[in-house]
């Protein structure tokens, strides 16, 4: 036997690969006349978008498990300007925009953290606070493509129950010939400049190289992107809702909004290196590594607008009301004072990826493996506010009469108004209302002038950080054999070490002229912004950070007083230790060639979670060390089959155990407590809530079974079936702890009657139920109708979920990032040089997360969204202009709807807590291929 065929399905005989190929000659009208003599077919080649879709139909028919999957053929050919946009085309994936960009991805219904993600096979560090892999930091530009397991095999080196997202680097000795390449890319928003000092235009370049040496035994690879990628906003944000009684009854009011302008810049250089050495047949080695430098930027500006929250006095005879929603629709607020706000954030991470695999044909039944990787990444984030307004505190400077009006759609308020805020000197730096209720400040600016309390605030500075490395080894073998059905066995032992800390820092901003305001100096200021989208008009604009550096303002502490940011940090890591073995076989079955996996998982996990347990007392954060241990193990069981009707048919069945582990920010050990005079309703005195460092995976058991027809080699249809049973799930709850548990209790003296018995508020493991749904997908190249329709073809793919989920006490619940429809749709021509493409990808509502104060997630409902992108292109290849065959130019545009992003704070649709429009973005650029 020979490993030749190692990691293809193995369920294709070799009549199927003469079929195939039969078929791709018909394909492409290369025919022989009847009683012609036999004559020298020409070779056709078929390369861009209509190349990617042949590989990916490849990579899907021959998996030995359900996938799907994108393909470039070289580095920077990925059919969209990012990865996520590229995986939200695939059946059965949704992304979720983050500030206008798609980065957040779902499979079947389920949220990014119910997923794991892979380079090159390897698990991935985030740089976000938990597991879910944010997108945007990784170029498409470099990557020759993605695979997206939707059924598990035992071989795979990661766990999810959605599923496992495989990025792929170029292989150079499999390209074997030279490529050189530059592209460039210029890009535009449709939005004018929105904040005088953000951009409106940026730039994307690669440099690419491959090439091969030593009789094709060693390979090289290269390539090096850099961009500055603009982005705008004009966000309608509301507070919340609550009820205002009008004649006798409770409607829903605007208790008040956030609105503003956004201008973002994301700034990313990355490189990638692969070696790729076969010195000999049988040993064959690739070292492959990944640098990413990233910083996003964004400038934000705009009113905050206080309503039913706020001073201001709301008069019943101002208010519209409309019976039909039980909404406020209109009112007015008189002697409301607003905060202008010129806020700045910035998020900048350092990534680096590392990996080395060695491949060695022992014999010609067995091979031996070897992979080690190690990746990193380092993120901070800055976030910036600074506040102005009339005059300091709740009771100073000139106050305002405001008036909303809602106009029925889901674009929120529109706002009247009556002073001028474009105006340098009404408008000043200073905390305008009392938003400074902080014992630290009160104690350090307003001493005993009681007028001062809750002022001293102007400002304030979030800035997290997080740290995540992750380093794995594996050995493994695969052995042919020849034992009745089975063919091929394979096994082997993994090892992963996973480290994340997050440590959460804030500071309050005073101004050095406190207790007074400031005009803006004249160097700071930058001019004015509109906010006439929501009827605001102008605001004044200022550098807010350089006031900052300059020294204006003074900075305090936040977590000397507010337990909240140590409760925040952590320490997180995992050791997990596997053990897998797998089973190939083939059998005839009737005449059909049944083929297939069945392999076992066994995952060990080692927890030790490092964090504080603190308390506020006389004024500060007192904390003790929280350190806890937990180990857990889950034996994984799956099974892929495939039945092979014909040559171009295939029956696919797949089950298999899956986990999914706790986020990060639901596991760790960082506790408050605090203690009450009174019982609680557990009748305990002291109370204890945060991460929950015993929190287990959650699992699921699931079943597949799909069809597919593979008609052409640029097309197939498919339909699917899918259906999980969800356990072990988590779920907010309280339950009775001992504190002495948690921390050291011999020095403090306890009152008469209590004993050390407390209430734990957190996450808890329970609950569970089902989630199914279908697929229905097909690519057809609309050349099986006519040779006149050569190079034109649709892919379009729906899918339907459903799901039964209860928590702990039977309670319905609807899991984050499930569209219970989901839709994709591309029609393409590409032939003599020419290409155009438009793609629409929709899914419904549903829940997604999103930042709320403090960067703390919260889980919000978001309307569903239809996203329409085009582009053009052509190629010089097929010109015959000399010198210019390896130039290719495109123009491409996305969000060309202008499909804004929306959220709610309840079940009314006027209830808007987001509207997010971000334009459109135009993209011109070229490729040169030397």
């Amino acid at each position: 036997m020979s490993l030749s065929n190692k990691g293809k399905g193995g369920f294709r005989p070799t009549l199927l690969s003469a079929a195939v190929a039969a078929t791709v000659t018909a394909s492409l009208g290369v025919h022989a006349q009847e009683g012609a003599e036999p004559q020298e077919l020409e070779e056709i080649t078929v390369t861009g978008f209509r190349k990617s879709v042949m590989d990916a139909i490849d990579t899907k028919r021959d998996a030995k498990a359900v996938v799907e999957a994108i393909s470039a053929e070289d580095i920077g050919k990925l059919p969209d300007s990012s990865i996520a946009e590229s995986i939200s085309r695939l059946p059965g994936l949704a992304s979720q925009r983050l500030d206008g960009r798609a980065s957040r991805v779902t499979i079947r219904g389920f949220g990014e953290n119910e997923s794991a993600t892979t380079f090159n096979g390897r698990e991935q560090v985030s740089i976000g606070d938990n597991r879910g892999v944010e997108f945007d930091l990784y170029p498409s530009e470099i990557m020759s493509g993605v695979t997206v397991y939707k059924t598990p095999t035992a071989d795979l080196e990661a766990e999810g129950i959605a599923g496992v997202i495989d990025m792929q680097t170029v292989k150079p000795l499999e390209r074997g010939e030279r490529l050189v390449k530059v592209s460039g890319q210029y890009e535009m928003t449709s939005f004018d400049k929105l904040n005088p000092d953000g951009e409106d235009s940026g730039y994307r370049t690669t440099f690419s190289y491959i090439d091969q040496f030593a009789d094709d035994t060693i390979g090289v690879a290269f390539a090096f992107n850099t961009m500055s990628s603009p982005n705008q906003e004009e966000r309608w944000n509301s507070w919340g809702y609550p009820d205002f009684t009008y004649e006798g009854q409770n409607y829903s009011i605007l208790g008040g909004a956030k609105p503003y302008v956004r201008s973002s810049v994301l700034d990313r250089d990355s490189a990638m290196l692969v070696l790729e050495a076969q010195p000999t047949d049988k040993l064959h080695m690739t070292f492959d590594s990944l640098y990413v430098d990233y910083s996003d930027e964004k400038i934000l500006r705009g009113i905050e607008i206080p309503f039913a929250w706020g001073q201001g006095t709301i008069s019943a005879d101002s208010a519209v009301v409309d019976p039909a929603t039980g909404f406020v629709t209109a009112a007015t607020t008189e002697g409301q004072r607003v905060v202008v706000r010129n806020d700045v954030g910035k998020r900048d991470a350092e990534m680096q990826s590392f990996g080395f695999n060695v491949e060695y044909d022992f014999s010609d039944d067995l091979q031996l493996e070897f992979d080690i990787s190690h990746s990193k990444v380092e993120r901070q984030i800055w976030s910036f506010e600074s506040y102005a307004g009339t005059g300091r505190g709740d009771n100073q400077g000139v106050a305002d009469n405001i008036s909303y009006v809602f106009n029925g759609s889901n674009t929120g308020a529109q706002f009247t108004h009556e002073l001028d805020y474009s105006d340098w000197d009404l408008i000043q730096l200073g905390g305008p209302l009392s938003w400074g209720w902080n014992d630290t400040l009160n104690n350090k600016y307003a001493g005993d002038d009681a007028a001062l309390l809750g002022t001293a605030q102007d400002g304030f500075i979030n800035a997290p950080e997080i740290d995540d490395e992750l380093t794995s080894l594996k050995l493994a073998a695969t052995q042919m054999v020849n034992a009745g059905i089975v063919n091929e066995i394979s096994y082997g032992i993994s090892y992963r070490d996973r480290q994340k800390d997050k440590q959460s820092h804030g500071y309050y901003m005073t101004l050095s002229a406190f207790p007074g305001t400031l005009v803006v100096p004249e160097e700071y200021r930058l001019g004015s912004v509109s906010l006439d989208f929501i009827g605001m008009g102008d605001m004044i604009a200022y550098d807010s950070t350089a006031l900052l550096a300059d020294g204006y303002y003074e900075l305090t502490d936040a977590a000397v007083a507010d337990v909240s940011h140590l409760t925040k940090s952590y320490s997180v890591g995992e050791q997990v230790t596997a053990a897998f073995a797998q089973a190939g076989f083939e059998i005839d079955l009737a005449g059909m060639a049944l083929t297939g996996t069945a392999g076992l998982r066994y995952v060990y996990t080692e927890v030790n979670t490092k964090g504080y347990a603190g308390k506020v007392e006389d004024n500060l954060v007192v904390a003790v060390p929280s350190d806890v241990k937990h180990d857990y193990g889950h034996l994984l069981p799956s099974v892929n089959l495939a039945l092979a009707l014909d040559e171009q048919q295939t029956l696919r069945f797949g089950a298999a155990k899956t986990i999914s582990r706790a986020r990060m920010d639901e596991m760790n050990s960082s506790v408050s407590y605090g203690y009450s005079a009174v019982q609680d309703d557990n009748g305990n005195y002291f109370n204890i809530s945060g991460g929950n460092p015993y929190l287990e995976p959650k699992e699921a058991v699931g079943l597949d079974f799909s069809y597919e027809n593979y008609f052409s080699s640029e097309g197939y249809f498919s339909v699917a079936l899918f259906w999980k049973d969800l356990d072990n799930w988590h779920f907010d709850d309280n339950y009775e702890v001992d504190l002495s548990e948690i921390m050291d209790l011999s020095s403090v003296q306890l009152p008469d009657g209590v004993d050390t018995t407390a209430t734990r508020y957190s996450k808890i493991n329970g609950g569970g139920g089902t989630l199914q749904g279908y697929e229905v997908s097909v690519a057809l190249p609309l050349n099986v109708f006519s040779e006149y329709l050569d190079g034109f073809g649709v892919l379009a793919s729906h899918t339907g979920v459903s799901s039964d989920i209860e928590d702990q006490y039977g309670n319905d619940y609807e899991l984050p990032g499930l569209s219970d429809k989901i839709q994709t749709f591309t029609f393409y021509y590409e032939n003599y040089g020419f290409s155009a493409r438009a793609s629409m990808r929709k899914r419904s509502d549903f829940k997604g997360e999103v930042s709320g104060i403090s960067f703390d997630a919260e889980q919000v409902e978001v309307l569903g969204e239809t996203i329409w992108d085009a582009q053009l292109g052509y190629d010089f290849a097929e010109s015959g202009i000399g010198g210019l065959e390896g130039l290719s130019v495109f123009l491409q545009g996305i969000n060309l709807t202008d499909e804004p992003f929306t959220t709610l704070s309840g079940d009314n649709e006027l209830q808007v807590r987001d509207y997010q429009s971000y334009g459109k973005t135009y993209l011109l650029g070229f490729s040169y291929e030397f």
